[in-house]
């Protein structure tokens, strides 16, 4: 795997701005789609459309991690980057997928289940430059693969030592 380019700077003020002004935005969305039976059904609508494409494209393992569905073995122009989640469906390639990106596709999932079918179009509308897309933010840009680590993770060895990794 190629490492993560540091992100230009000042990016921090940006996704800022972005996540208030994506906040701003929901305050015009009714209530009764978010967090509720109309967005729950969108995430149900989704995650079978996620069914269905990753059941027609998968070439690799279907396994239930958490609370994602991951479909592995999709072909590259299926998805952008390393996968998409579609409702409870995490789609990608052949690559491994580690805890840390099974996290940030976890918090897509979550969005999905509060807005429902506007999920897709809200995404489209924040952008796809995942520094000023507020759903990537609140996901995770470092548990994303969007951004360097930012500080080591600390590991237990088989020893019990403690080290520190950059994974």
């Amino acid at each position: 795997m190629s490492p993560i380019p540091a992100p230009p700077t000042g990016w921090e003020a940006a996704a800022e701005r972005a996540v208030a002004g994506g906040r701003e935005l929901e305050r015009f969305i009714p209530s009764f789609l978010l967090d509720s039976p109309v967005s729950r059904f969108g995430y149900g609508y989704g995650t079978a459309v996620g069914w269905l494409w990753g059941g027609l494209m998968s070439t690799g393992r279907v396994e239930k991690r958490g609370e994602l569905w991951v479909f592995r073995g999709l072909p590259s122009w299926a998805f952008k980057r390393g996968g998409v989640c579609v409702g409870g469906c995490y789609l990608t390639g052949d690559g491994d997928v580690s805890e840390r990106v099974l996290a940030h596709e976890a918090v897509h999932a979550r969005q999905w289940r509060r807005y429902g079918l506007l999920m897709p179009l809200l995404y489209l509308l924040a952008g796809f430059d995942p520094l000023r897309n507020r759903f990537e933010i609140e996901a995770g840009l470092e548990d994303g693969n969007y951004i360097p680590r930012s500080r080591p993770v600390r590991t237990v060895s088989a020893r019990s030592s403690v080290r520190a990794s950059n994974r």
